[in-house]
């Protein structure tokens, strides 16, 4: 049990430094934060709340690692270095593929919801 609540003050300070310090983590925050209430009143199910919540929630986490990965490169080396730049470029895809993954989910809830009922 020590382990586990270790392991939760390690997450309360990540993600206390991400929310002072990481515009795009600050950004993602603020959305999830519109998110829920939007969601709580446009979901037609809880099902569907679930899964628009989820989409962003899984954005923050991509954004999480992504800054893990940069943080990562940087302890390493600030010069640039090809591979560095392919690990950081990488990141950034996984960013945009969660983007497209939560604006592609909350896109097919809310027309399926409010345009194909009409």
């Amino acid at each position: 049990m020590l382990r586990i609540y270790k392991a939760f003050l390690n997450s309360v300070r990540a993600l206390n430094y991400l929310a002072r310090n990481e515009k795009a983590v600050q950004q993602e925050l603020i959305l999830f934060i519109l998110a829920v209430p939007l969601a709580l009143i446009l979901a037609p199910s809880w099902l569907a709340f679930l899964l628009m919540m989820g989409s962003i929630l899984f954005l923050i986490m991509v954004e999480v690692i992504n800054t893990a990965i940069e943080a990562c490169c940087n302890a390493v080396t600030r010069d640039f270095r090809k591979d560095i730049q392919i690990s950081k470029d990488c990141g950034s895809l996984a960013v945009l593929i969660g983007i497209i993954f939560a604006a592609a989910t909350w896109i097919y809830i809310l027309v399926d919801t409010y345009i194909f009922t009409l």
